[in-house]
């Protein structure tokens, strides 16, 4: 470890904190469906929506007539890029002349970009066309990025309103969002990256010579445009196969930092905006503190585990921290902060092969994503995510009390705590029953390419992986088959919006309650012990569920390092 590392990690987490209150504002504004400065631009182009689509912006629904909007627009979309996927033979802008991929290579694909996974069993510069990346999947990375700040939004209502049927007009706000805040953000940083030489064009490759004499085949395509949405969007999935890695997506140090403040920045003045929403900015401060601390902690570890190396490579004489599967150009502390970063939300996109990492360094990035999206989280899915634990929490310190718990002016009560406990119990039963299914079967055991516990985790990361619809992986499992594709892609829509539909009952329960005001008996929730049983009960919930697996897969491959085994 350095101070230079260090330092990276204090200027990234300063710039994140710096930027949450001007980003909350902004979302807040779309939130209260208030006018922006952007209005005298794209307002015209709101208002032709909907009447090309017939939708009045003002007519409010329900939590069900919500939900049945947003799965039915989801289920279209995933229905559309499928098509395009396996129709791309015949399609325009496909300069390589790719035929579509495999059916079952196709509903993964498309399953994973509509729900925000982004897992990717393909190279995208050897299998998809021009037309695929920008119209299959660009365009599903905006709107399943609007689909997730939307309910964040329902969510907030739920908590604010008092005695109200309604949680806002869905395509309302997914317009809103879209128009006002991803595509400018994203033309701005699309800008960003080109000058920085990630390549914008409809070219298919150029032919050029290396240094030594050979032959090579640079792809290239509209790589920029989709880099700035797949970052701000938490969505993670490139336009080349080594992802963030490949110098064509991430060249600089410069650019790498605006990827992972790109990644986080949403989730992070999220929290402010439900904080203004609920008429309490503390609340808001106090979730993102929570957020941070276990960031914080997560980052020290997988730096420290990978600067600290592999002692077996030690022992050999080959001294110093793991660089394997890392760029040089970025070294250890960039590579540790954005695998921290990346899992911390929903994105998936990485520098580094989270694979090569040390067994120890490599279980932080899974453990971010078996808490559920809650460590900043995506956009939108993370803070929803988190006032799931939020709920659970409050009922504990209720029990602690004596009375009923209370949060934000909204009583908790029975129904509110099962609902919740059913959300938070859809990722543990998911992704370990598939990992179980795939630890037995001859088709799960063909996948893997290490054996022993490291073997087990490239197994655990990759339903990890799909259901908390992060999108990273162990890439040492072959995924590309019938059985992973399949089950993989089942599992990323079940942690999609398996957890979607009780979290938005809950926002129209408490939407429909009254007020209720705080008293010298509530328990306080804006302050540290607050937030220190917020991180208990999430750390607690993720680690007795999710413990035994972690034991078997890289805490046992730990001591098998240390010991002079490797797998």
């Amino acid at each position: 470890m350095t101070i230079q590392g260090w330092l990276l990690i204090a200027i990234f987490t300063s710039l994140l904190l710096l930027l949450a209150k001007p980003m909350g504002l902004w979302l807040f504004a779309l939130y209260e469906g208030r006018r922006t400065p952007l209005h005298r631009i794209l307002g015209p182009v709101e208002a032709g929506f909907y009447r090309l689509s017939g939708i009045d912006p003002a007519e409010e629904q329900g939590w069900r007539r919500y939900a049945v909007h947003m799965l039915i627009f989801n289920s279209m979309l995933l229905l559309f890029t499928y098509a395009v996927l396996r129709l791309q033979g015949g399609l325009p802008l496909n300069p390589l002349g790719y035929d579509g991929p495999s059916a079952d290579l196709a509903f993964n694909t498309a399953i994973s970009f509509a729900a925000n996974t982004n897992w990717q069993s393909y190279g995208g510069e050897s299998t998809l066309s021009n037309l695929s990346q920008m119209l299959g999947l660009t365009i599903q990375n905006f709107l399943s990025a609007a689909t997730g700040i939307s309910l964040a939004f329902a969510l907030f209502r739920g908590f604010a309103r008092r005695e109200a049927k309604t949680l806002g007009n869905y395509w309302a706000d997914m317009t809103r969002v879209t128009l006002y805040l991803l595509l400018p953000m994203c033309v701005v940083i699309a800008i960003f990256y080109v000058a920085s030489g990630v390549p914008q064009t409809l070219a298919a490759s150029v032919d050029v010579t290396t240094l030594e004499g050979a032959k090579q085949i640079l792809a290239l395509g509209p790589v920029a445009s989709q880099e700035a949405i797949k970052l701000l969007g938490t969505n993670g999935g490139g336009f080349f196969n080594v992802n963030s890695a490949h110098p064509f997506e991430n060249p600089t140090a410069l650019t790498n930092l605006v990827q992972m403040l790109s990644i986080l920045v949403v989730g992070a003045g999220l929290t402010w905006t439900f904080g203004k929403a609920v008429g309490n900015t503390r609340q808001g401060w106090a979730i993102l503190a929570a957020m941070i601390t276990i960031f914080l902690v997560g980052v020290t570890i997988t730096y420290w585990q990978e600067a600290a190396g592999n002692p077996v490579l030690h022992h050999l004489g080959a001294m110093g921290g793991n660089m394997e599967g890392k760029e040089t150009r970025f070294g250890i502390a960039q590579s540790a902060l954005y695998a921290v970063v990346t899992t911390a939300a929903s994105c998936g996109a990485v520098n580094a092969m989270h694979d090569s990492f040390t067994a120890l360094g490599g279980l932080i990035p899974l453990f971010n994503m078996q808490l559920g999206e809650v460590v900043i989280g995506g956009v939108g899915a993370g803070i929803y995510g988190f006032l799931l634990f939020a709920i659970l929490a409050i009922f504990v310190a209720g029990l602690m009390v004596g009375r009923t718990p209370e949060y934000v002016g909204k009583k908790i009560e029975a129904r509110e705590v099962k609902l919740a406990v059913l959300a938070i119990a859809v990722l543990p039963l998911t992704i370990l029953s598939f990992t179980a299914i795939a630890s037995v079967t001859e088709a799960g055991l063909a996948g893997p390419l290490n054996h022993g516990p490291h073997g087990f985790s490239e197994i655990l990361y990759a339903f990890t992986s799909a259901v908390a619809n992060n999108g990273s992986a162990f890439a040492g499992l072959s995924a590309n088959t019938p059985f992973y594709n399949g089950l993989l892609g089942i599992g990323m829509w079940i942690g999609r919006f398996f957890v979607i539909i009780p979290m938005l009952a809950i926002a129209g329960g408490l939407a429909a309650k009254k007020y209720t005001p705080e008293t010298a008996g509530s328990f306080p929730t804006t302050g540290p012990i607050w937030t220190a049983l917020l991180i208990g009960i999430i750390l607690i919930v993720g680690g007795l569920t999710f413990l035994p697996s972690l034991a078997l897969g890289p805490i046992a491959d730990h001591f098998a390092m240390v010991h002079g085994q490797l797998f």
